[in-house]
């Protein structure tokens, strides 16, 4: 907890004063959770993750990630899985944990997404009802009123 407590200061530009005062505790009390000497309670805990706009559960769990090390807690809502090898074919194994979270199986289709920020997966049930909806909305949109 300690190393997620000083990474997410610094990625979000805090000092420990600056912390401390959002939090309600003195600075000194803070250095202690940052160097492992004290820990914060639960409540302490609920105010630090949402200060953070992160999880509990991310906040107290760390967990390095293999060739890249300590990384910061996962955003609310998203998740960091840790990394994968390409097959010689392109093929990757998705972690067991994403698998089981979004009920993937063999044999699913998954579309495949991209920005200039990485890729993404998604099955392609949900992408298919996604791309109706958005179809849907347009042609309501743009709908002609009619003549009486």
């Amino acid at each position: 907890m300690k190393d997620n407590l000083v990474l997410l200061r610094n990625i979000h530009g805090y000092s420990q004063e600056t912390v401390s005062e959002k939090i309600g505790i003195s600075r000194q009390a803070y250095a202690k959770w940052e160097t492992g000497n004290t820990i914060p309670d639960v409540e302490k805990c609920g105010l630090l993750a949402q200060l953070y706009g992160t999880t509990i559960d991310n906040l107290v769990n760390t967990e390095p990630l293999d060739g890249v090390g300590m990384i910061p807690p996962a955003p609310r809502g998203k998740n960091i899985w840790g990394s994968v090898v390409i097959g010689e074919r392109g093929q990757i194994v998705i972690p067991k944990g994403a698998r089981d979270i979004f009920g993937l199986a063999k044999g699913q289709r998954l579309v495949v997404l991209s920005d200039d920020q990485g890729i993404a997966l998604m099955s392609e049930e949900s992408f298919m009802a996604k791309m109706k909806k958005a179809v849907e909305e347009i042609e309501e949109r743009y709908k002609t009123p009619k003549k009486k």
